[in-house]
């Protein structure tokens, strides 16, 4: 196994339990206890984890994003039903523009029924996804591919597409806040993110309930830019009423008691 691959299944578990120890992961991977505190540092340097006695901790701040492969496994079902309503949304022969999320990946797969789309992105995992679909006009922005999330961004992305005016752009994001607006964890995406708005009649937010009301490093845009809000589970009613107010369509699948986002 390689030392990369090692320590994606070892943000895995972090993302699963919070917290991890060297000594139950030298025998999980059959590697040196050295080797794992390798690893955990590593994951400590890059922000991902912090390390403690004995093993490590989640690092939980708004701030850091996971890596593409890690995070493409949080709250799969949350993404499947915010995809199934998006899929309402888009008609035959639409030009759409997505984001390089996870969610975006999902919301392409639940399209490949559709005919004649044409589909502008940043994201090679969304590439790959539809490299095998018949009779769509799938096209990639160009750009800068940032290691570990399947992402291109720069200048060349920017300018890709703003070469192109879509009938729909579908996002996502960090973070949703009613003073703070809609945040990323990183500068190159909000920048990308913010031109995407610029070149589409209809503007798309597709974020699961975990969004709501966390604020991440780099500020895409305000609420306001957005017309509509898909997500997996009803948001409060504050939040509805904030939508409402700001003119704002909010579709969401369910409604979940045990929710604390919900009423």
């Amino acid at each position: 196994m390689l030392a990369a691959e090692r320590r994606n299944l070892i943000l895995e578990k972090l993302q699963e339990e919070k917290k991890v120890v060297v000594s139950e992961l030298s025998i999980l991977f059959d590697v040196s206890e050295e080797t794992i505190r390798r690893d955990l540092d590593r994951l400590d340097k890059d922000g991902l984890a912090t390390k403690s006695y004995g093993g490590a901790v989640l690092n939980e701040s708004s701030g850091i994003d996971m890596p593409f492969n890690v995070r493409r496994k949080r709250n799969m079902e949350g993404k499947q039903v915010i995809a199934g309503l998006v899929n309402g949304l888009v008609q035959e022969g639409e030009h759409i523009i997505v984001d390089p999320s996870t969610t975006a990946v999902s919301i392409v797969k639940a399209l490949k029924n559709r005919k004649r789309l044409t589909v502008i992105t940043n994201s090679i995992e969304v590439l790959v996804e539809l490299s095998d679909v018949s009779g769509w006009d799938i096209i990639s922005t160009g750009g800068t591919m940032r290691e570990n999330y399947l992402a291109l961004v720069g200048p060349k992305a920017l300018e890709g597409v703003s070469s192109f005016h879509a009938d729909k752009v579908i996002l996502s994001c960090k973070g949703i806040d009613m003073e703070k607006g809609i945040t990323d964890a990183n500068e190159m995406f909000s920048q990308v993110k913010q031109t995407m708005l610029k070149c589409a009649k209809q503007r798309i937010l597709a974020v699961d309930y975990t969004k709501f009301d966390n604020v991440a490093f780099s500020r895409i845009c305000e609420l306001s830019a957005i017309d509509m809000v898909v997500t997996d589970i009803r948001p409060s009613e504050e939040w509805l009423s904030y939508f409402a107010e700001k003119g704002i369509e909010c579709l969401y699948g369910r409604t979940d008691e045990d929710n604390s986002l919900c009423e």
